[in-house]
């Protein structure tokens, strides 16, 4: 069995720390009800970051590089992380419906409690990543989940996407 992904690292604010009003302030930052939906972040990097209960729908992130970063209660729909880079990344209690990390290489990332219906993960490379209590139904890609930790319960209730990945057909 894999070993569970590594947690993030948190940020490491200053004691005058301004609140984060723009996307590409994520460096030792604590971002609170943020409206980025529709932004244009290719290439963003963050590092030591908070993200909690902010709208990042249609946010394009393609190519960024994300490290020790947590998102919270966020909406991550529509989102694009296409070739993004993810090291010791949480995604918890988040909408991604659509979120598309074709090509991205995810290390030490843990979705726990996300709605990913009809996501991709084409050509995603994984290192240690846990999918925990999230919704997977018309996931793209399932293939690339290769090696990735679940618990048994989740695993069996994503069995229909799991056998269809393979080619399995379901006898009644």
């Amino acid at each position: 069995m894999s070993e569970p992904p590594a947690a993030p690292y948190p940020p490491d604010l200053d004691d005058d720390a301004s609140p984060v009003l723009e996307l590409d302030e994520l460096v030792d930052a604590v971002a609170v009800d943020r409206e980025w939906a529709n932004l244009r972040a290719r290439g963003l990097g963050a590092r030591r970051a908070e993200v909690r209960g902010s709208r990042l729908t249609g946010t394009e992130l393609a190519e960024a590089i994300l490290a020790d970063v947590t998102f919270s209660d966020c909406r991550l729909d529509l989102a694009g992380l296409r070739m993004a880079t993810l090291q010791r990344v949480v995604f918890r209690d988040c909408r991604m419906g659509e979120c598309d990390f074709y090509d991205a290489s995810l290390t030490d990332v843990l979705f726990e409690r996300c709605e990913l219906r009809d996501a991709t993960f084409s050509g995603a490379r994984i290192e240690r990543v846990e999918i925990r209590g999230c919704d997977l139904t018309g996931l793209r890609g399932v293939e690339a989940l290769r090696g990735a930790r679940m618990p048994w319960n989740d695993v069996l209730e994503n069995a229909p996407l799991f056998a269809a990945a393979l080619g399995i057909v379901v006898a009644d």
